[in-house]
């Protein structure tokens, strides 16, 4: 049956009975479903891929703190390719050798990457440590309330007029969706899914499972915000122990800077400086008389930064047993190591 057939056949159950479907009504149809249909289509695309990328940029480089390697490696590696062209092609490809120019621009390429994901990331690790700090009262007072003879979804009505910090937004809207009617499972299930952690995850899930179960949810809930607590907890008993030795990888490499100074500026300085009067007096032409200094330094920098920013994922792995939560340490590490030898020795 075509699509003539199925309007004439609509039409005779309606009060346009009788009526019949002409081919200049068919084309017109015809054009509106395909507009529609395009329409469709093109705000399905909008919804995902590359599509949602250039809807909402910021939403997508933001959401996960990763995205945001998308805009940051392209730029961090057009970055150190500009600038190695552009001063080899002004000052020849000595400049590779004779100056520091290119670590300068490969150390500031390296920057516009990590710098970027790991703020995003302090913002998310602070955001999720909030949210999983609240959990436990929210569960907690929806389980006396339950206790108190009132239904779920009343409870979260009664309890999203409370403070609960960066959770209160997420309960509100709980609160909304089931004030439109969405069921409590489903309107939980959503309000897990926008919290974005494990932990919420695992605790909502189990919820949800007891509510449709018609278990004593109560218990359920108390024994989610007992679970939530003792993992928040040893989370932060975790931090707090290990904190002592993140301050030792930080302490490592300021003694491995030191050191360098010291050798830069009192030994090879004076091992040169003897080595040249050496060679005038002709006691000994090959005593360290050929030493550069800059090529030591430059050397002594490399080393210093490779050092700095390789520790900073070690105190990440440490300290938070993620080595993405390293790069703030590896960023501020370089930085340091850079500046240090760019102006200081």
């Amino acid at each position: 049956m075509g699509i003539k057939d199925t309007f004439n056949n609509l039409l005779n159950r309606g009060k346009f009975k009788g009526a019949k479907l002409t081919d200049k009504d068919l084309v017109k149809t015809e054009e509106e479903v395909h507009q529609i249909t395009k329409k469709i289509e093109l705000e399905r695309k909008s919804r995902e891929g590359i599509g949602r990328f250039f809807k909402h940029p910021v939403q997508v480089l933001t959401e996960k703190p990763v995205n945001i390697l998308i805009v940051c490696i392209p730029l961090s590696i057009l970055l150190f390719v500009g600038g190695f062209i552009t001063e080899v092609q002004t000052y020849g490809i000595s400049v590779l050798f004779d100056t520091t120019i290119i670590d300068d621009f490969l150390v500031f390429a390296v920057l516009l990457s990590v710098v970027p994901l790991a703020l995003l990331d302090l913002k998310e690790d602070i955001r999720v440590k909030r949210l999983e700090e609240s959990l436990p009262n929210f569960f907690r007072d929806l389980a006396g309330m339950n206790d108190s003879g009132m239904t779920l979804p009343n409870a979260v009505h009664l309890v999203a007029g409370a403070e609960y910090g960066t959770l209160t937004p997420h309960i509100k809207k709980l609160d909304n969706e089931m004030s439109w009617g969405v069921g409590f499972v489903e309107a939980l299930h959503h309000f897990g899914s926008g919290l974005g952690t494990k932990l919420a995850d695992r605790s909502v899930d189990l919820i949800a499972k007891a509510s449709k179960a018609g278990g004593d949810v109560s218990e359920v809930l108390r024994a989610a915000a007992n679970d939530l607590f003792e993992v928040v907890n040893l989370a932060q008993e975790r931090r707090n122990n290990m904190m002592i030795y993140v301050v030792i990888v930080l302490v490592s490499f300021a003694v491995f800077l030191f050191v360098i100074a010291i050798l830069v500026s009192t030994f090879l300085t004076t091992m040169a400086t003897a080595g040249e009067a050496a060679a005038q007096s002709g006691a000994g032409s090959s005593f360290m008389g050929g030493v550069d200094i800059a090529t030591y330094k430059r050397l002594f920098s490399h080393g210093a930064m490779i050092q700095g920013f390789c520790s900073g994922f070690m105190a990440g792995v440490m300290g938070e047993g993620r080595i993405i939560a390293g790069l703030k340490y590896s960023a501020i590490m370089l930085i340091i190591a850079w500046v240090t030898f760019r102006f200081f020795i």
